[in-house]
């Protein structure tokens, strides 16, 4: 009782001459409860304002300490480092009594520091190179705590590098009731201010057990002092073992800071070391990478072939780290190790841990590789996860399906019906992700509307988070308009010009095409929409932005263009046929096609000039008239070499060169640009004026098969979309889809154009 009234006493005295001892104890009023759970590497907050502005210490050791100098008692610090630390004195951490909670709040429940270290638990030898907060330590008292502070202060002077240590490992061993107390004495801010000063003078092994004090502390360092010690370890690299380093990397990780200065020595030492790793030391590797987010990537190749090397000694814990650490890098799996992952995730799906089962999920949404029996085991054990996942995991979940083009109805339905009760910990990420990905398998639960509802209100009660990720309230609206939800109050703020403004200047996307669709789609499906509209310049640029990708993307696919050119030999020339975006809101291209009261294609494209057109349409009128009984035969796929043997015979010319001598329109045109000699007529084009009006409109499409859910030809939610709004604008579309087109490929010239034929005519009637 003596020794802790004797602590107490020292946290009324006033931090006046002393910086270190100030900043130590200041450090406590800021570090806040983030740093209790793992804060997962974010930066320290900033000074709070109750302090002066820096002024330097003396120079030691050759590297300058910036310090502040407090003017608030460490007293008063000390408390409010204690309301801060009261909140989170029940944070429930796995496998601690204190997360013995019962009810649907448990799902929510996860520590994702924990959480992803699991795998640490699994082999004897991680302990020689990670850091475990549960090992034991001897106990010390608190009367010998004071008495290790009173010699810092007696003897601060003359004291060795080897006795700083060792103060620092007992210290450590203060029962976890007394760290505030410890952290707030100016006694223990001169012993970290002694350690400064003597940071050269430590070796390896001394600077490592520091550092783990620290750990067990959950010292609250400022930032100067941490660029102190990562600074050294940056020079002890080269004298350091891959157990060593690894160990120091994961010390850093638990302490919550980054360094990115020290692990860019570590990656140089790897690259030299690389090849020694062993299955543990590579495990702990990737999850150190995934969780500083940085890493060279021809590194990450070295790890890839080590990973085969290691593939099949792996436990179901460790491939969830592996894919972990290469998704949060940004790092890319080969299809090879992906589909090897996935068959040893199939064939033990059943033991797969749900955190292990998402990280899983998010590298094959990284990877777009398809692995069908993978999701197929999948899509039989998540219904039954789902309710025990929480509102994150749920998420990526869903995401991972809408990227892979996975529609699973009895996993949609599942997350669609355990979603609503617990909607309130949804992030404003959460809310839109998921809208997202089912917007964009085109998906409706059977409980639609409550499912729709409570997100909606959702977004109601996110609205100032939805302000600081603009991003995210776009994929939200994104995502319900795919689904055929409007909700203009909404999207009257996504279109205001504060949020655009909002939107191009703070968020780190690219948002104008996600604008632009927005707002073309309000302006086609809700006609009485008063609010807010993107400016036309904005239109315009996202316009052109998005013309460039869509044209140059179909102009370079063969298939496209080898149609186009059938098209224009079909219907009397290039003047007939557009190659457009007819709605460049929806991000693709399509050729446009109009048709008269007769059926006849009218002259649309005056891209075309007269002269191009001219030359492109003098020709000889020659090959083979499609009659009624040759498009029957043909579509029936019969007489197949008859009928190429028939078109040699009759004009002495393959198939092959008959494409460069292109025969005349197939179906008239109300204006003939040929006399029946094949010349081109005095009149040339007939102007647009002149033109009958449309009586018909055609969207001649291309498909592939991302335009579709995965293995159906059930469209996905944009392509969905741009049909529907294409119809309410009055065209017809015409889908030439790639399962029916890319196979004509390989057939006859008049094969080919009589399927386009039908599809032509037979849409237009």
């Amino acid at each position: 009782m003596a020794a802790t009234l004797k602590l107490l006493k020292l946290l009324k005295y006033q931090a006046s001459c002393n910086p270190s001892a100030c900043c130590a104890a200041q450090s406590m009023a800021y570090w806040n409860m983030a740093n209790i759970i793992h804060h997962g590497g974010q930066n320290l907050p900033e000074h709070n304002s109750s302090c002066h502005p820096a002024r330097e210490v003396k120079n030691i050791g050759d590297i300058t300490l910036s310090q502040r100098i407090c003017t608030t008692s460490i007293a008063h610090l000390g408390l409010e480092f204690n309301k801060a630390f009261a909140p989170k004195a029940n944070t429930l951490h796995p496998g601690k009594p204190s997360a013995e909670r019962v009810g649907k709040e448990d799902v929510e429940v996860f520590d994702a520091f924990e959480g992803t270290r699991v795998f640490l638990k699994l082999r004897p030898e991680y302990q020689l190179h990670s850091y475990n907060r549960s090992e034991t330590h001897q106990p010390l008292s608190v009367s010998e705590g004071e008495l290790i502070l009173h010699k810092v202060r007696v003897y601060q002077n003359k004291l060795q590098p080897e006795v700083i240590t060792a103060y620092f490992c007992k210290l450590s061993s203060l029962p976890v009731e007394q760290h505030s107390g410890l952290l707030s004495s100016k006694s223990f801010a001169l012993l970290c201010q002694l350690s400064v000063k003597n940071i050269q003078l430590f070796d390896t092994s001394d600077l490592i057990s520091i550092l783990k004090a620290f750990v067990d502390l959950r010292i609250p360092l400022s930032p100067s002092m941490l660029d102190v010690y990562e600074t050294r370890f940056c020079r002890q690299v080269w004298e350091m073992n891959l157990d060593q380093l690894l160990l120091v990397a994961d010390l850093w990780r638990n302490l919550g800071h980054r360094v990115p200065r020290f692990l860019n020595f570590f990656f140089n030492y790897l690259h030299l070391h690389c090849k020694e790793l062993s299955l543990s030391q590579l495990i702990h590797l990737i999850y150190i990478i995934g969780e500083n987010r940085q890493v060279p990537q021809d590194l990450m190749q070295k790890l890839e072939s080590l990973i085969l090397k290691y593939i099949d000694l792996v436990n179901l814990e460790e491939i969830g780290t592996i894919c972990l650490g290469f998704f949060k890098s940004s790092s890319n799996l080969s299809e090879f190790v992906m589909r090897k992952i996935g068959d040893l995730a199939c064939a033990n799906m059943q033991h797969l841990s749900n955190h292990t089962l998402v990280h899983i999920l998010k590298m094959f949404r990284f990877t777009h590789v398809e692995h069908v029996n993978f999701m197929k085991r999948f899509g039989e054990i998540a219904p039954q996860r789902i309710p025990s996942l929480g509102v994150q995991g749920v998420m990526h979940l869903t995401l991972a399906c809408s990227a892979l083009r996975f529609l699973d109805e009895r996993v949609m339905n599942a997350v669609a019906a355990s979603l609503p009760p617990r909607v309130a910990h949804c992030r404003s990420k959460d809310v839109a992700k998921i809208l997202w990905s089912f917007g964009t398998l085109n998906y409706k639960p059977p409980n639609t509307e409550e499912f729709y509802s409570s997100l909606i209100n959702e977004i109601h009660r996110k609205m100032p988070e939805f302000n600081r990720y603009p991003e995210h309230l776009l994929t939200c609206l994104l995502g319900l308009a795919f689904s055929e939800y409007f909700p203009t109050e909404f999207i009257n703020v996504a279109l205001s010009p504060e949020f655009v403004r909002l939107a191009q200047e703070s968020s780190k996307f690219e948002l104008t095409k996600e604008l632009y669709t927005l707002d073309g789609t309000v302006a086609i499906e809700c006609p009485d929409y008063k609010g807010n509209r993107l400016n036309p310049h904005l239109q315009q640029e996202a316009s052109v932005m998005l013309w460039n990708l869509a044209c140059k993307d179909m102009r370079s696919k063969p298939e496209f263009l080898e149609a186009l050119c059938l098209l224009e030999t079909m219907l009397g020339g290039p003047q007939y046929i557009k190659h457009h975006m007819i709605l460049p809101h929806t991000r693709s291209s399509d050729l446009e096609v109009q048709l008269d009261a007769n059926m006849k294609p009218l002259p649309i494209n005056n891209e075309v000039t007269p002269t191009e057109d001219a030359a492109r349409l003098q020709f000889k009128q020659v090959g083979v008239s499609l009659t009624d009984d040759l498009m029957n035969r043909l579509l029936k796929g019969k007489a197949k070499r008859y009928f190429q043997g028939k078109i040699e015979l009759e004009t002495g010319q393959s198939p092959v060169e008959l494409r460069k001598k292109t025969a005349g329109p197939l179906v008239d045109s109300a204006c003939s640009v040929t006399d029946r000699s094949g010349n081109v007529g005095a009149d040339g084009l007939c102007p647009v004026t002149h033109m009958q009006p449309p009586l018909v409109k055609l969207a001649i499409q291309f498909t592939n098969k991302n335009q579709y859910c995965y293995g159906t030809r059930d469209l996905l939610g944009l392509h969905n979309m741009k049909r529907r709004q294409l119809v309410r604008i009055g065209y017809r579309v015409v889908e030439l889809s790639y399962w029916e087109w890319l196979p004509l490929l390989k057939r006859t010239r008049l094969e080919k154009l009589a399927y386009l034929h039908e599809k032509v005519f037979t849409s237009a009637l």
